[in-house]
């Protein structure tokens, strides 16, 4: 697939929106441990990026899957992870299950509002016990009358101090494993949901992290999103979407990484000789840059698939695998490369190596993809 004029003026929006929105902040942001979300969503919801392949009924852009690519990418240079992650929670972690199956009042209550940016929104699937594993989850809802009644705790949740709405899931039924969970839209206002505690982190210190707690909290089984019992298998498509998100967005970090390296080995002079001149500096750099080529190329290969309807999931486990692996890669080496003066907190290489830690872990650790592709191989796991 190749990428057209219509991409190149959204790089170019985008990235102008990073460099005069974004980046100007990020070290208050870093400091304060919050992205003012209500306040940078709606200059994003502007510019089109909340729903960028979303229906126009609902405030949409109605475009293709490719635009969100070249987006994505673009957050990747962002200078503090965690704001391109807190506006992919918006556009393509918390939102897609309602948009495509959710009901048009249900999508006009609250995905309109998501894709205005007047409406920050978040997703709850993880708990203390199950991690990874989603066959665990213990949270409940249980009906009464027209409603549910919901009892859980859910922890690591990106937005989770500023959600308005929080996309849920949660058991609905007795059944075990991976059976008779379902999606709730469940609002935050609600009496008995409360954040019990946000979490201080090794990097994406901007990102506000949370744990949340639903006491008995009721709200109409009409925010269930699309069929009751089926959660699990709408979860794991939104986890689909999240992980080739990851993928663009490394793609994006490890370009804009590779880029300001190289300017610094072809100034930085060592014993007389520029950085740039010695072979082992300008090979390994090569060399990782060939790597993100290959990754790149995976992401439009992959998103070409989805939009002709194919099935991604062995891509887009691929896709993250890579991105998790090549990313810490390229950030040692560029603080090496750097030297003493890429281990202090003032260079940006020391917050690019802890902020990019994450890939590897969120929306799947590399051992869960390894997992997911050893099945698909037909192996045991």
């Amino acid at each position: 697939m190749r990428l057209n004029e219509d991409h190149r003026a959204l790089r170019e929006t985008v990235r102008r929106f990073v460099d005069e929105e974004i980046n100007p902040h990020v070290d208050g942001w870093e400091a304060a441990g919050l992205v003012p979300l209500h306040d940078l969503l709606p200059k994003a919801a502007k510019l089109g990026l909340l729903g960028l392949e979303y229906d126009p009924a609902y405030g949409g852009e109605g475009a293709d899957h490719s635009f969100q690519l070249v987006a994505a990418e673009e957050y990747g240079r962002v200078h503090a992870s965690g704001v391109g992650m807190a506006i992919g929670v918006q556009a393509m972690m918390a939102t897609p299950s309602l948009h495509d199956l959710g009901t048009p009042e249900l999508k006009k209550r609250y995905l309109t509002p998501a894709i205005a940016g007047t409406a920050v929104v978040s997703i709850a699937v993880t708990e203390p016990d199950t991690g990874s594993d989603v066959s665990r989850l213990r949270t409940r809802a249980v009906r009464d009358g027209d409603h549910w009644v919901i009892t859980g705790r859910k922890v690591y949740i990106t937005n989770g101090t500023q959600a308005d709405w929080v996309c849920l899931l949660a058991r609905t039924s007795d059944e075990g494993g991976y059976r008779g969970m379902s999606q709730i839209v469940v609002p935050t206002d609600t009496p008995g949901f409360s954040v019990a505690r946000t979490f201080d982190k090794l990097g994406n210190r901007c990102s506000d992290t949370a744990e949340l707690v639903l006491d008995e909290v009721r709200v109409p089984v009409t925010n269930t999103i699309g069929a009751e019992g089926r959660g699990f298998q709408q979860q794991m498509r939104q986890f689909v979407t999240e992980r080739m998100f990851a993928a663009y967005t490394t793609v994006g970090a490890c370009q804009y990484a590779l880029d300001r390296t190289r300017e610094f080995v072809r100034d930085r002079t060592v014993f007389g000789t520029r950085l740039a001149e010695r072979q082992y500096v300008t090979f390994r750099l090569t060399e990782l840059q060939a790597e993100v080529d290959l990754l790149r190329s995976h992401n439009l290969q992959t998103c070409e698939a989805l939009m002709a309807g194919e099935d991604i999931t062995r891509m887009a486990t691929v896709a993250k695998l890579k991105a998790g692996r090549l990313v810490r890669e390229v950030a040692d080496w560029c603080l090496q490369f750097h030297g003493g003066m890429g281990y202090l907190e003032d260079t940006w290489t020391a917050r690019f190596l802890r902020d990019t830690r994450l890939t590897a872990i969120g929306a799947g650790a590399d051992e869960v993809m390894l997992q997911v592709l050893a099945r698909l191989d037909g192996l045991p796991a």
